[in-house]
């Protein structure tokens, strides 16, 4: 919906119902905001996307005439599964209380070691041993080597997996000194 200050983006709104006078003009739409996080208490946090909103409590009526285009809210879920966003998509994965600045669910999974919830606009690497994800600069890689990747393994399942390996070679050895002993004695 066309904001009154043309030098804000749009608005975003789910439009509830549309009613029009007796003689059909004066058209206008019930709707519901969706907020940007730079609209919210506390603003804008590094794990928000760019195109993330949140669905509010505030409802209103606007004139028809205020709305400019027609955009897509999808799902978290369903918004990281898009080959491609367009302009017109946003997302939400949470509700907001416009009075109290309270979200609904108030919390989300988080990843990594800074432990931030996902943000679809940022690059993240699967670990293969704990399915973990992790952003490439905290694991002290940069965005170009994570993309070429055939393969990453986490801190903790690589040092696992050198322990493994370190007591497969130490029960090896242990193994061989038993047998050269067995074999001395005779």
């Amino acid at each position: 919906m066309r904001p009154s200050d043309p030098s804000k983006p749009s608005y975003v709104a789910k439009i509830e119902r549309i009613e029009a006078d007796g003689r059909g003009t004066n058209v206008k739409v019930h709707v519901r905001w969706y907020y940007r996080p730079e609209e919210s208490i506390g603003g804008r946090r590094q794990f928000h996307g760019s195109k993330e909103v949140f669905l509010s409590d505030h409802y209103d009526a606007q004139s028809a005439d205020t709305i400019e285009a027609k955009c897509t809210v999808h799902s978290f879920k369903s918004y990281t599964k898009l080959d491609a966003v367009g302009n017109d998509d946003f997302f939400c994965r949470f509700e907001y209380n416009s009075s109290t600045g309270a979200f609904n669910p108030d919390r989300v999974a988080v990843y990594c070691k800074c432990e931030m919830p996902y943000n679809p606009d940022d690059l993240m690497v699967q670990c293969e041993g704990c399915s973990d994800w992790f952003h490439p600069v905290c694991i002290n890689m940069t965005a170009e080597e994570a993309k070429i990747l055939d393969h990453f393994l986490c801190e903790n399942c690589s040092s696992e997996g050198q322990k493994k390996l370190q007591n497969s070679h130490t029960a090896s050895r242990l193994l061989d000194t038993k047998v050269e002993t067995k074999r001395r004695r005779r």
